[in-house]
């Protein structure tokens, strides 16, 4: 609900909006892939420092992770942030075809650029707040470089970076404005190194061990596998190293790459075992010998209705971003190049056939690409395939999310048409309305103790049967090879 101190709080946003999309756009220039966010995290922290905030670089071992501190005392609110890349997506931004800024290079296909200066329009408001109020309190906002392959927040929960939060608050840019509920799949990353001997083909097979027919049992293998998995399990993978391009020669080195996932992060590290033991077996089968690389791992989401309660009011009360005549062109002009098929927009109409009928009727009024309206509240049971190292972190504190509409209805994550919205209208009203959203909702948290000690209760309730971090202890943040 509006207050007096919750509005100047967030005209700060107002005030800020040109640092804060420049800051947006800087990033999505940068386009770095996890773990090499360098110059994206050097440019938060000294914007960050400028404004005043405590910077701390480095966190959890990680170089490109950073956590920013203002205020005293409890409650301590975190706001997440992520900036990291994908490779591949490179793509001039505005554009209604693919062209690419350069050939091969990577791209904000997540909209990661958003986030992360959303988040920091978000942390200034509570800076606002807690400086005009006096209010006891702390706003801590937290770099998370890797989100895309590095998992940096279940690092920092093997730390137990989180636990002295009050609550965790965080967005992510999508098709749709919502509060998200629900659980997602935990992931675990390895890397497989098959070693064996080379020869040639022809002349001495004999004296050959092919690390390449090791990695194409492995995959057999894990194919056989698939029938006795989970309904919600999910195994990827994709091969890093053939060994060379001479079939003439018994390729004597060779790897692949395994994504393993599954609804709850402790399925998923017994699912891992399995996985682990197929590559040993096929090691076997070839006479080749077998290295291991972790890549990372995280966990599955844990709702918190508590908090989303308190999103969704605040959301409702200011509303989403509206759209000029030209945006909405470019949008329907964009949405017409996306692949036909796109499931209903929003975790509430995948879930409820009410709430999706309501969507449809809401899309049709807007007429245009644009879900230019707040979905329904949606606190059902809920789960979506795909994972996030946010659920690390709601393992260890009160976490809530919410989506903004940054691109058109059936944009695919991870696209081109995602990255070319990257530096338009549709992006920073986006991110400087959840900004908002984010802020108001922790105005809320600091001033309703007997609402966070709520989500306090329900987290307790819902984590009761404890957090199995996916790290291992002697695991540091790495790439794959």
């Amino acid at each position: 609900m509006e207050t007096t101190n919750k509005q100047a709080a967030l005209a700060a946003i107002d005030r800020y909006a040109d640092l804060l999309c420049g800051v947006s756009d800087k990033i999505w220039d940068f386009a770095e892939l996890s773990l090499q966010e360098s110059r994206s995290a050097d440019l938060y922290c000294a914007e960050l420092e400028k404004l005043g905030f405590t910077v701390e670089r480095g966190i959890a071992g990680i170089d490109t992770a950073f956590c920013a501190k203002w205020g005293s005392g409890k409650p301590v609110i975190g706001i997440l942030a992520e900036y990291d890349a994908l490779s591949g997506l490179s793509q001039q931004a505005g554009k209604t075809e693919p062209v690419p800024r350069t050939p091969g290079g990577c791209g904000h296909g997540c909209g990661h650029n958003l986030l992360g200066a959303g988040s920091m329009a978000a942390a200034l408001a509570i800076k606002e707040y807690l400086t005009l109020t006096g209010h006891p309190g702390t706003v801590e906002f937290y770099g998370c470089p890797g989100e895309e392959g590095g998992a940096a927040k279940a690092f920092m929960a093997r730390d137990n970076i989180w636990r002295h939060l009050d609550a965790a608050l965080t967005w992510h840019p999508g098709e749709v404005n919502e509060v998200v509920t629900g659980s997602s799949n935990s992931c675990i990353q390895t890397q497989y190194f098959f070693h064996g001997v080379a020869a040639h083909a022809a002349g001495a097979p004999e004296r050959g061990r092919s690390a390449l027919d090791a990695v194409e049992l492995m995959n057999i293998g894990v194919q056989f596998l698939r029938e006795h998995m989970g309904d919600r399990c999910r195994v990827h993978y994709a091969i890093t190293d053939a060994g060379g391009r001479s079939p003439n020669v018994v390729q004597a080195e060779a790897s692949v790459l395994y994504m393993v996932r599954s609804n709850k992060v402790a399925e998923a590290v017994e699912l891992q075992k399995r996985v682990d033991d197929i590559a040993g077996g096929a090691a076997l089968m070839t006479g080749t010998t077998l290295t291991k690389k972790f890549i990372d791992g995280l966990a599955d989401t844990v709702s918190n209705h508590t908090l989303e309660k308190v999103l969704y009011a605040n959301f409702e009360t200011l509303g989403v971003p509206q759209h000029t005549p030209e945006e909405l062109a470019f949008a329907d002009a964009l949405a017409a190049t996306c692949p036909a098929g796109a499931r209903d927009s929003g975790i509430g109409a995948h879930h409820s056939e009410e709430i999706a009928r309501q969507v449809r009727q809401l899309q049709k009024q807007a007429g245009h690409a644009m879900n230019d309206f707040l979905a329904p509240y949606y606190d059902g049971p809920a789960f979506e395939p795909g994972s996030t190292d946010v659920g690390d972190v709601s393992w260890q504190t009160p976490t809530g999310q919410i989506h903004l509409a940054a691109w058109p209805a059936g944009t695919p994550g991870h696209s081109w048409q995602a990255v070319s919205c990257g530096t338009t209208g549709l992006a920073h009203k986006a991110l400087l309305q959840a900004g908002r959203v984010l802020a108001a909702a922790a105005i809320d948290l600091y001033e309703q103790p007997e609402t966070l000690a709520a989500a306090r209760a329900e987290f307790e309730t819902a984590t009761a049967g404890g957090y199995v971090c996916p790290i291992p202890p002697d695991a540091v943040p790495t790439l794959v090879d």
